[in-house]
């Protein structure tokens, strides 16, 4: 099993009220991860949810210690269920090798961005890919590639 350790589940974001709460910027949809006693690790430490709750349709929590803003919430990789049949997490795509069919290498993955209507696979040759049926044909993260239509890119 290649990947990080720990993957990351939502960032410190803004202070919500004069008690240490803040909002969980880019949360995880899995609501667990922020519930009152899970663990997260932010800095390298294992930090405990204390109090949560939701604002504006946002998770809110409160850690038992001090978590500087834009800190990275991460949970252990071995914590994260399996995903669906056909379904990845964002992190087993980095560093997979994209190929045009026809068998022409695009470049890596280098991030997968949320996107509004699909996920964006952005290289490190600068090209991004929509993460969409039309461009993407097949994933094999055993194998490390990614096989997209052609079209998609410069030639």
């Amino acid at each position: 099993m290649s990947g990080p350790e720990r993957v990351v589940v939502g960032r410190v974001g803004r202070p919500h009220g004069l008690d240490g709460s803040f909002v969980v910027e880019h949360a995880s949809g899995d609501e667990e991860r922020f519930a009152v006693g899970a663990t997260l690790w932010v800095g390298g430490e294992s930090a405990q949810v204390v109090a949560a709750k939701r604002a504006r349709g946002r998770p809110v929590i409160k850690l038992d210690r001090a978590a500087e803003r834009g800190a990275a919430l991460k949970v252990p990789r071995a914590e994260l269920p399996p995903p669906p049949e056909g379904s990845y997490y964002a992190f087993e795509l980095v560093g997979l090798e994209v190929v045009e069919e026809g068998g022409r290498v695009l470049g890596r993955v280098r991030h997968v961005a949320p996107g509004v209507a699909n996920d964006v696979l952005e290289l490190d040759t600068g090209l991004a890919l929509p993460m969409a049926e039309s461009c993407v044909h097949a994933i094999d993260v055993d194998a490390g590639t990614i096989i997209v239509a052609a079209g998609f890119s410069d030639d």
